[in-house]
């Protein structure tokens, strides 16, 4: 089954991850899938994604799935030197900056260390093939927040002219809080450019926004735009925690992402490192997001708030995509905000009730 157009994804049932199964296998690749379904032991019932695993085995018989834990080792050595795949996308991760703080050893082995597993897998028996790690934005720890900012009635922005366009890669990660789930992505971003530099490996980092769109399984420790369109949607009432609700994120969709990482593998490079988010034109703060969500859906939000900001997050973030879009000029962000809100109450709406009960 080995060869170029074989393809291994991690957190195959996750948004990215699903995303970039279904777009690999449009293009014809042998896709085979992991995971564990960890997210419902992150998150319980709500986070559960075996229902995505249904969808995907439904809209291609030909997947193949692998319900293996990236943190045993020898599964993991014994799955790539069988597949030997052409691609390898990694996309498993513990995902929630909160949740992290409560499960310090389970977050760092399933984002560092099952990491180093898959690296160390690729390097024995596919070292030519393209490595993609999904990374986040959590890897420049709160630093962005010491930089000048300016507030207007709806948001936090950055006051700099250097920073108009968002946060560039040169920006530093030292020296700063991070959460614990920042710093495991951190140990996991930092090992991917060492095979890529050490070993001369085609890897690649992406330092993602928000990534998002209607296949989100939003919770409140993670799924920011999915979760508040999903509180809309149900009468749910939102939490906003401190900054006035006006921290600004970016927020790209997950098939944009999952187009990003197509075209790494058909032009790779060593050691990479892109800020891949929707950037300014797709930024919001909270209170934009909850007039795009009621503008949507006619409904007023519910929502309280807290003066009690997450340690080490974000007051302002997006990303500069210039990099990006230097190196390929192909790619650029095709789903604008509205778009995204519009196709995440949809399926909110439409979503069976047993799915995420």
């Amino acid at each position: 089954m080995s060869g170029r157009r074989t393809a291994l994804v991690t957190g195959s049932c996750g948004l990215v991850g699903s995303e970039a199964v279904r777009l690999l296998m449009r293009e014809g690749f042998a896709v085979t899938g992991i995971d564990s379904n960890h997210r419902a032991q992150f998150f319980g019932p709500e986070g559960d994604t075996g229902w995505v695993l249904e969808l995907l085995a439904r809209e291609f018989p030909q997947y193949r799935h692998a319900p293996l834990d990236i943190r045993d080792r020898q599964a993991v050595s014994d799955l790539i030197r069988g597949l030997r795949p052409g691609l390898i996308v990694h996309a498993a991760a513990q995902p929630s900056h909160d949740r992290a703080a409560s499960i310090p050893f389970l977050d760092f082995e399933v984002n560092a260390l099952g990491t180093l597993h898959l690296l160390e897998a690729s390097r024995q028996f596919c070292p030519d093939s393209p490595f993609v790690h999904f990374s986040t934005n959590k890897v420049y720890g709160d630093r962005p927040n010491r930089l000048d900012l300016s507030e207007s009635a709806l948001r936090w922005d950055f006051a700099d002219a250097a920073f108009r366009e968002g946060i560039p890669e040169e920006f530093p990660i030292d020296q700063s809080m991070h959460s614990v789930f920042g710093a495991s992505k951190v140990a996991a971003d930092v090992m991917v450019q060492e095979y890529g530099r050490y070993f001369g490996m085609p890897t690649c980092c992406l330092r993602c926004g928000c990534l998002t769109g209607p296949g989100h399984a939003g919770v409140a420790l993670h799924g920011f735009l999915s979760y508040l369109v999903r509180c809309n949607v149900e009468g749910r009432e939102y939490t906003v925690l401190g900054y006035k609700g006006k921290q600004v994120r970016d927020n790209l969709h997950a098939a944009d992402a999952a187009r990003f990482m197509h075209a790494f593998w058909q032009a790779p490079r060593t050691a990479a490192v892109y800020n891949l988010g929707g950037g300014r034109a797709n930024s919001c703060s909270i209170l934009e997001a909850f007039r795009l969500a009621e503008e949507e859906t006619g409904k007023p939000m519910r929502w309280t708030y807290r003066d009690e900001p997450r340690s080490g997050d974000h007051i302002c973030y997006y990303s500069d995509l210039a990099k990006v879009r230097e190196d390929y000029p192909g790619w650029c962000v095709t789903v604008g905000l509205p778009e995204i809100v519009r196709e995440i109450a949809a399926a909110w709406k439409s979503r069976r009730p047993a799915a995420h009960a």
